[in-house]
């Protein structure tokens, strides 16, 4: 039983994860119509039990139209020309996938503009508002 590595705190069963071979499109001559090269990659992020609450929700966020209804990541691999470097391929991507929902984003502390920049963005309009004034037509009667 071989378990892929995201993080210290994070692996997944092989079981886990559900591997079929595609018809990949692109280059690769006549091989392309005989080989299964790309990689499809299914992994149940709802029903997970190696990912924790806080993780699952933020992998369920980032992953966009790459999750179905079901709550399953799809991920294709066919960046390359053989089987094998697809599935490592899309393994790695996976992973990284985790990782950066593992990360706990940092919450925003809303600050308000200080004295100095409300002068300066002041100043930069009364400059602006004199060039635009200067360029204006002036007739003397």
């Amino acid at each position: 039983m071989t378990v892929l590595r995201i993080t210290p705190s994070i692996s997944i069963d092989e079981s886990e994860l559900d591997e079929s071979f595609i018809l990949s499109s692109g280059a690769g001559g006549q091989n392309v119509n005989k080989v299964s090269s790309a990689v499809q990659l299914r992994f149940d992020v709802v029903r997970s039990p190696s990912l924790p609450d806080p993780v699952r929700l933020r992998l369920i966020a980032l992953s966009g139209s790459r999750l179905t209804k079901d709550g399953v990541l799809i991920i294709v691999g066919r960046r390359y020309r053989d089987q094998n470097r697809n599935r490592i391929d899309v393994r790695e991507r996976l992973a990284e996938l985790i990782r950066e929902a593992a990360i706990i984003p940092k919450k925003r502390r809303p600050t308000k503009p200080t004295r100095a920049s409300k002068e300066r963005r002041i100043q930069g309009k009364k400059n602006r508002a004199r060039v635009k004034q200067n360029r204006s037509k002036r007739f003397d009667d």
